[in-house]
């Protein structure tokens, strides 16, 4: 596996839950709960790349790194991007990804699951997906879906992400899971280009990456993660974790 770095962008500014990176989840910020699952991952170093010093103080205090970052970045992923420059100055990792700050319950073995996607020298960018199984969110626009090509088993390249019912037909949909592993070509790539029309028009920023050619390639996993965005989230969040580290 090449040097991989994990980085988590967090920002207190949150629309709907605001301060949530340092809500409290089992006498610890939901912060802290994310770092733990990227660094049992055992990919590589972690780092929080935040516009707060009460988040990275958090995370300093749980034995974490943490870098702080303009305030006014459009995007986690412009966020992290310029974190590295602080973090991997001599730029020696190879593999960046780019996990939410929104994640406690992610599977540790599904930040694996992406990097390894980029074992293959086609790929520029690596996430993850998983097969929906509630009718309902077939149809909710909130669940966005991945359109791809099976290359291989539990594998997919990627050929569009909407937030409409698609594709049309018999067969499964897929959930798509906002973690991303990128070449550091690549996600240097991605942050100079403009927004795109399709991007604009879903507000989905991997669109961007499809519309200028890039190849994304997509690891099927069991499951959807819990994303902490709203106050019943947390508190779903806070029975998961209860007797979780």
């Amino acid at each position: 596996m090449p040097h991989t770095l994990i980085m988590i962008p967090a920002r207190m500014a949150s629309t709907r839950l605001p301060g949530k990176p340092l809500a409290d989840i089992a006498g610890q910020a939901m912060i802290v709960h994310v770092w733990r699952r990227a660094m049992e991952s055992k990919l590589g170093p972690v780092w929080i790349a935040t516009d707060s010093g009460a988040i990275a103080t958090a995370v300093e205090k749980a034995g974490g790194h943490a870098v702080l970052t303009r305030a006014d970045h459009p995007s986690g992923t412009d966020r992290i991007h310029e974190a590295l420059s602080e973090v991997d100055p001599e730029r020696r990792a190879d593999v960046v990804v780019n996990m939410q700050g929104d994640l406690p319950t992610l599977d540790p073995s599904d930040l694996g699951a992406a990097a390894a996607l980029l074992a293959d020298r086609s790929v520029d960018i690596a996430t993850l997906a998983a097969e929906i199984v509630k009718p309902r969110e077939r149809d909710d626009p909130n669940v966005v879906k991945v359109v791809g090509s099976p290359v291989a088993p539990r594998r997919l390249r990627a050929l569009y992400f909407t937030r409409a019912t698609a594709p049309a037909g018999a067969g499964p949909l897929y959930h798509h899971i906002g973690l991303y592993a990128f070449r550091r070509a690549a996600l240097d790539r991605f942050v100079a280009l403009p927004p795109s029309p399709l991007e604009k028009r879903e507000s989905l920023e991997q669109l961007r990456a499809l519309e200028a050619g890039m190849r994304i390639d997509v690891a099927i996993v069991d499951s959807v993660p819990l994303g902490v965005d709203t106050a019943e989230d947390l508190e779903t969040a806070r029975a998961v974790l209860t007797k979780r580290p």
